[in-house]
């Protein structure tokens, strides 16, 4: 948790408070960064312009507003921005929207029992855009007509990436779930 005291002196130019911030922020900020880059060196890269955004724009804050929740905040647009910036990575795919798949018990049962960076790695498979659509929707919580809104997209595409991603993550987990059992029954 960051202290008033802390934003305070941050406000001031203090680069010891700011060293101080970012090791505090830090696992948050990665984190965001890392569930929407794939490369490690593109993540840190989004992660140190965020965290530039944050110290620049910390006057902009509105105090009933968590500071925590605000850099979250500010963490997610600097990556969605980054995205959108970058015309070759974006993967604009139009299609039909594809029926949600209700999964089988044993693979959701697999699946809550999956450690966080193991899940990290499969989502690695998704490609791109689905990838941060679906971070945005399932993780971060977002609706499908704000990312519609914040990626340039329609509300059908962004629900077809959505579907898409969890299909790929269905054959995945099926894939390492049919592999884990036949490792047991070795």
């Amino acid at each position: 948790m960051v202290s008033e005291a802390l934003i305070a002196r941050c406000r001031e130019h203090d680069r010891k408070a700011q060293y101080e911030m970012y090791r505090a922020l830090y696992g948050m900020m990665m984190g965001i960064c890392s569930r929407y880059e794939r490369d490690r060196q593109e993540a840190t890269a989004r992660m140190n312009q965020g965290f530039l955004k944050i110290l620049t724009q910390m006057d902009r804050r509105r105090p009933e507003v968590p500071f925590e929740a605000w850099a979250r905040r500010i963490m997610i647009n600097t990556v969605i921005d980054a995205f959108r910036r970058d015309k070759q990575r974006r993967e604009l795919e139009s299609g039909e929207q594809l029926q949600d798949q209700s999964g089988d018990p044993q693979l959701n049962d697999f699946l809550a029992h999956m450690e966080a960076e193991a899940f990290a790695e499969l989502l690695t498979r998704v490609p791109n855009m689905s990838r941060n659509v679906f971070n945005l929707f399932a993780v971060d919580g977002y609706a499908h007509h704000e990312i519609a809104e914040m990626l340039g997209i329609s509300e059908g595409t962004s629900k077809w990436h959505v579907s898409n991603a969890r299909s790929i993550l269905q054959r995945a987990l099926g894939a390492l779930h049919k592999n884990n059992q036949r490792t047991v029954a070795s």
